[in-house]
């Protein structure tokens, strides 16, 4: 089913991804990341990237708003807002995050000026996404 956004609704989740940003820890690719994270409660939660001079340690903003929804109780996502310098958009791994809890969820990509430079779904980010359907059924 395909979710819908109101113009409101995608400048409040820019708008908190941009706030979101300023808070990232990237001191070692100067690449900070913010993003906002709308669930079907109606929460958002947002996230910054946080990277660690042991490279593989850091994580995704978009991961760290997931975890921080789910760690509430949500498992239901509208949609996100991604914001960057270039509006650049989330990485496999996040990609994966999301498919987890719905291939719909949109995804609004933005650059730092709040310009909405992307706005697709998860399915459409991750064509051929792996899933609970690819697991042998529980015993």
């Amino acid at each position: 089913m395909k979710k819908m956004l109101t113009d409101d609704q995608r400048q409040s989740l820019i708008q908190t991804a941009i706030l979101a940003r300023q808070q990232a820890y990237a001191p070692y690719s100067r690449y900070p990341v913010g993003a906002a994270l709308l669930t079907a409660t109606g929460r958002i939660f947002s996230g910054a990237n946080v990277e660690n001079a042991a490279y593989p340690t850091g994580m995704c903003a978009e991961r760290v708003a997931v975890f921080k929804a789910v760690s509430e109780g949500e498992r239901e996502f509208i949609a996100i807002a991604v914001v960057t310098s270039n509006g650049g958009a989330p990485c496999g791994a996040c990609r994966q995050a999301l498919a987890e809890f719905g291939l719909d969820t949109l995804v609004l990509v933005a650059d730092a000026q709040g310009r909405l430079v992307m706005e697709d779904s998860v399915a459409g980010l991750l064509p051929g996404a792996f899933g609970p359907k690819d697991l042998p059924p529980q015993a």
